[in-house]
């Protein structure tokens, strides 16, 4: 159905017929396999490179100003770039690990690419938000600076990185239906050929009520876990 010869309501309706989402449902694993690998890559690398800028800044624990600059720099630059640009740059790059440019699994390495800048910057954030005096304390407790990492810095910082972690899953999520136009599958790849190209505005309809769900789901994940911490630590 196409909203340029039925009526809204008609397209809505017909947007949950069985042979609508007999094109849709195969598309939904494909989007949350992308989801679930690129979050995970995110996550590890998006988490590392943020404790790295942490503590080589100019007042962290291993003081390294070259390295925190230059990183700086190149997330920074990696951060200005529009996301289609970034698919579109990373081309050569998809091929050279896959042997193609378009598919899933290449469009992988460019969602990577344009998120794990974004969460390192949260998780900076995050971390330099702890008040100086718990890092001194454990200092004073003779606790080595990898200890310090993982037994003050993350721990205190978990609510507040797993929210922006969760910030960072929709990214990933709207960024895979836009890795659509690229040929990636999923959800945006059956809302480009079938809802804009051929005008089957009820299969459109339908993909953009699987992008909502999935939000809502990822949102309320995010959320849940945030706060069942901070009441164990009764801070709220």
């Amino acid at each position: 159905m196409s909203l340029l010869d039925t009526p809204l309501w008609e397209v809505i309706k017909g947007s949950f017929a069985p042979a609508v989402w007999a094109k849709v449902l195969p598309a939904i694993l494909e989007t949350l396999y992308m989801l679930t690998v690129a979050s995970l890559i995110t996550l590890v690398l998006g988490l590392a490179l943020g404790v790295l800028m942490t503590v080589t800044n100019p007042n962290g624990l291993v003081p390294l100003g070259w390295f925190y600059a230059v990183s700086g720099w190149v997330i920074n630059i990696l951060r200005s770039l529009p996301q289609m640009i970034m698919i579109i740059l990373l081309i050569p790059v998809a091929r050279l690990f896959f042997g193609k440019s378009y598919g899933t699994n290449p469009c992988l390495i460019a969602i990577a690419a344009c998120l794990i800048p974004m969460y390192a910057r949260i998780v900076e954030s995050s971390i330099l938000e702890i008040a100086k005096g718990k890092i001194d304390a454990a200092k004073s407790m003779g606790s080595t600076n990898v200890q310090i990492v993982f037994r003050v810095l993350l721990p205190e910082t978990l609510p507040s990185l797993i929210r922006g972690f969760t910030v960072t899953v929709i990214a990933v999520l709207s960024m895979t239906a836009l890795a659509g136009l690229f040929g990636a599958g999923g959800v945006g790849d059956i809302a480009v050929r079938f809802g804009h190209q051929r005008f089957q505005h009820d299969v459109l309809f339908a993909a953009v009520y699987v992008l909502i769900v999935l939000v809502q789901i990822i949102q309320f994940l995010g959320d849940f876990t945030s706060k069942k911490i901070l009441r164990k630590r009764n801070l709220i």
